[in-house]
């Protein structure tokens, strides 16, 4: 039974699951529940020292009561996609306790031709997706034995590969007992990032970041996935889960499409910069944590 070890454990975060569970717990408790039962989230995948507090904002808003299945959209950060691959193992580690992926969905989507499989090695070297198995793992430790999770691992895609992706995904986004947990953080600024737009109307470049995550974080929420393919075009913003934001809205479109009575109603609920930038040799990401809810 292939099993994916926690790498980033011990480093990205505790490995300690006793300290990992009263820290997420803290975080879970300084966010208030304004946007829920969520359908899907936002939220980032940096380390907890400098995102946990931003996460738990998103997470807050989910009802483990109803969820019954977790599908985690991360970016691929170090193999080359031009689509979307799904996990060969069977369980992942958290230092809470073993999440168990949804091999009979697994199987579903194989089917559709559009996904690849990633060996192990990809799958434990990559961070967007296990940064959120602990907090999945905290909200849902009083069902840890009723759910299960569908990773998907998403690659370089064009606007119709993400519409593709949403046609196949919406069909599981309908479903109350399905959660989205999308990985993206934001705006990687600075040379070592080969970005530096600065709009110097805002006043110091970290207002001038903020100014450019905000503009699309408006567009997101309005649920449009031209105008954020379009936004991404105008300003080339470097917010490295732009295609899992991307399937979502798609989702989101092809789901309303089809049921004229869904009202769905996405809204950012905590902002977060890993420092503030104030000349051109600062360096700086930023966290945004959004809940998707339908009315």
């Amino acid at each position: 039974m292939p099993v994916r070890r926690a790498l980033h454990a011990g480093s990205w975060y505790t490995n300690s699951g006793p300290e990992l569970s009263r820290q997420l717990d803290y975080w879970l408790k300084q966010a208030d529940l304004s946007h829920g039962p969520a359908r899907a989230i936002i939220a980032p995948h940096a380390g907890y020292q400098y995102c946990g507090a931003c996460g738990g904002h998103a997470y807050r808003q989910i009802s483990p009561v109803v969820v019954r299945r977790i599908f985690i959209l991360g970016p691929s950060h170090h193999v080359r996609l031009s689509g979307c691959a799904l996990s060969s193992a069977q369980k992942y580690r958290t230092p809470l306790y073993d999440l168990h992926i949804d091999s009979k969905v697994n199987e579903d989507l194989s089917a559709t031709g559009q996904f690849e499989w990633m060996d192990l090695d990809t799958d434990e070297n990559e961070h967007s997706i296990e940064m959120h198995l602990p907090y999945i793992a905290k909200v849902m430790e009083s069902f840890k034995h009723q759910f299960t999770i569908v990773p998907i691992l998403v690659g370089s895609l064009t606007p119709e590969r993400e519409a593709c992706y949403g046609r196949i995904l919406s069909n599981y986004l309908g479903d109350p007992q399905n959660l989205f947990v999308i990985s993206s953080d934001f705006c990687h600024w600075g040379q070592r990032f080969r970005y530096t737009y600065y709009d110097r109307s805002y006043g110091n470049i970290h207002q001038s970041i903020e100014g450019l995550d905000r503009a699309g974080m408006n567009i997101i929420e309005t649920l449009n996935p031209t105008d954020f393919t379009n936004y991404l075009k105008k300003y080339g913003n470097t917010i490295c889960g732009r295609h899992p934001i991307g399937i979502l809205l798609q989702a989101v479109q092809d789901l309303m499409r089809n049921d004229r009575s869904q009202s769905a109603s996405l809204k950012f609920l905590k902002y977060a910069q890993s420092s503030q930038c104030r000349n051109m040799d600062d360096s700086s990401v930023s966290y945004a944590s959004a809940a998707l809810v339908f009315e």
